[in-house]
């Protein structure tokens, strides 16, 4: 994998006109937390050696209805003095025993913004490499972050688009699942590439079984909540509390939250409890200060989620922060091996990003993949409510794990194919019937889409006709029929081996395919969209224009959204 560090210019004074108070509401929302409340907690440890608990007397605090409005801006953050004080050291109380956080080091800001790009998937050769393997991708964290630069004045930098996670961002009209004996639908199809008339586009849509709330399991969820000084700024702490007190308000009697906060050390604010009041009080009484012990709070998140485990229930970590990891366990490879050893006792993670200046997403992205959760980028309390209200089932209940994908094409229908997006996904071909290889998980109503650009054979593709090229083998040639083989894999909650299920793509549908219409077209103006973000040179002279056209009109207000983000897009690239 390449990583990549970038560093932006804050955004230019002239802001560009974007026409659509549909994207302005997200810069009007930010600018209403502004205000300051009159009583807040902070939360950055002892300096002294002595043993203290930090808990927060909800039953004082008054109540809260509903979905919250944005929260007050907490008040600025604490002083370089202040964040340089001597290490510090916690214990805090749990039902079980208490928990140790070691002494911690100060660490400057890195003041960037960092991302993992991964470069654009290269073209396959049926004949050398018939067979793509990838695991599913629920994330949709890519498309947020996308919006937020572009309502900023600013075209994303590359490693930040993921097209899948673009494509994902969306919902599409497949068939769902009777009941949960197979867990989620497959649906196939295949339409003419709109911006390449020699080859055409394979998409492979999934959806979850929708799980009514009866059949819902009790839930036991750990906020993390970083209050360090970096949280500060109005994009962050306050959309962090927004968002998890709306969650806090789908939550049914079975279910239980404790919240854990950390600056320059990690506490316990709030017990477990499903009292909404009590939770709404706690985090609305949090603000920012103090460096960030992200490794001690998460392991200390973790150390709660044990110890109020429920037995064939959900057992998740919610972590939000703007991914800077700077004090305590701030080595990936380290955070990645306590992640995994969790996710395997049945704790799951789910983040939650924030902010801009400092927002470490490759950090986000990666340790969520690691934990069998999600990674979302929450720019706005829309964005907060769709993540953590309307999507909140989707979210936490799993209903099939290590689901994986694996396609097969014929060389004597298909030449030469690339997946869009997918790259940081991609599985070898050994690991599709390797159960012992982790793979992503898809929650309860949960939609997958993944897009194929295929070379019919015999037909001018990418890559010129090879000069010692093998044959095509009898046994392709005697499947003429088939066009390729899809097969997935995955398991229910709580097995342990995979079932597969698997499907024909027929030549037919090749020699029938049209120009995509509806909602194919526009999963496929989304593909395009984030593949022109990130220079791809085999979208020919596709332009926003055209995505517009082919994404058509919408009603949908986050297709419209879409559309007006297009316009955003072609006005900074002038094209």
């Amino acid at each position: 994998m390449k990583s990549t560090t970038m560093a932006f210019e804050a955004p230019r004074s002239q802001k560009l006109a974007i026409g659509s108070s549909m994207l302005i509401a997200h810069a009007m929302i930010l600018a209403a937390c502004t205000s300051q409340s009159d009583e807040q907690i902070v939360v950055t440890g002892s300096k002294a050696p002595s043993e203290r608990v930090t808990t927060v007397d909800a039953e004082a605090l008054p109540p809260s209805t509903g979905y919250p409005p944005p929260p007050p801006a907490p008040n600025a953050p604490v002083s370089t003095a202040d964040m340089a004080a001597a290490p510090q050291s916690i214990a805090v109380k749990a039902s079980r025993h208490a928990y140790h956080i070691p002494p911690v080091m100060i660490a400057p800001q890195p003041g960037r913004e960092r991302y993992d790009g991964e470069e654009v998937s290269p073209v396959k050769m049926v004949q050398a490499e018939p067979v793509s393997t990838f695991s599913v991708d629920v994330d949709t964290g890519a498309y947020a972050n996308t919006r937020r630069f572009l309502t900023q004045g600013q075209l994303p930098p590359r490693d930040a688009v993921r097209t899948e996670e673009m494509i994902n961002y969306f919902r599409y009209d497949y068939l769902a699942p009777k009941d949960r004996s197979q867990p989620f639908t497959v649906t196939t199809g295949v339409a003419k590439t709109p911006w390449n008339e020699n080859t055409y586009l394979m998409r492979i849509g999934l959806r979850g079984y929708d799980l009514p709330h009866s059949e819902r399991p009790p839930a036991n969820l750990v906020f993390l909540m970083d209050v360090s000084g970096s949280m500060g700024s109005p994009d962050k702490l306050p959309l962090v509390k927004n968002a998890l007190s709306g969650l806090a308000g789908e939550l049914s009697p079975q279910d239980k939250v404790s919240i854990v906060v950390y600056a320059g050390a990690a506490g316990l604010v709030l017990e477990p409890t499903n009292d909404t009041r009590k939770i709404r009080a706690a985090l609305d009484n949090l603000r920012a200060g103090g460096s960030t012990a992200g490794g001690a709070g998460l392991k200390l998140a973790y150390n709660i989620a044990e110890d109020n485990m429920i037995k064939g229930g959900v057992n998740r970590v919610i972590i939000a922060t703007d991914g800077d990891f700077n004090v305590g366990i701030s080595d990936r490879d380290a955070l990645v091996e306590l992640i995994e050893e969790k996710r395997d006792s049945g704790i799951t993670l789910t983040t939650l990003g924030f902010g801009t200046g400092n927002y470490n997403e490759a950090m986000m992205e990666q340790i969520a993949n690691h934990g069998n959760g999600n990674y979302a980028y929450i720019d706005s309390a829309l964005e907060a409510k769709k993540v953590l209200g309307d999507e909140m089932q989707s979210t936490l209940f799993t209903i099939a794990k290590d689901v994986k994908i694996q396609v097969e094409f014929n060389p004597a229908v298909i030449s030469q194919y690339r997946l869009v997006g997918y790259e940081n996904r991609a599985l070898r071909e050994e690991d599709f019937d390797n159960d012992k290889v982790d793979a992503g998980d898809i929650g309860a109503g949960h939609q997958v889409t993944a897009i194929y650009e295929v070379v019919p054979a015999g037909t001018k593709g990418w890559v010129g006709p090879r000069r010692y090229e093998d044959k095509v083998p009898a046994e392709a040639n005697r499947r003429m029929a088939e066009a390729a083989h899809v097969k997935l894999r995955y398991k229910l909650p709580n097995a342990t081996t995979s079932k597969l299920i698997d499907y024909v793509v027929p030549n037919s549908a090749l020699k029938n395919a049209r120009q995509p219409t509806g909602d194919f077209a526009f999963a496929a103006s989304v593909a395009a969209f984030g593949q022109l973000l990130r220079g791809d040179e085999l979208m020919m002279d596709f332009t926003y224009d055209d995505i517009d056209q082919l994404a058509g009109r919408q009603n949908d207000y986050w297709r419209q959204e879409f559309l007006r983000l297009t316009e955003v897009a072609k006005s900074m690239k002038g094209g």
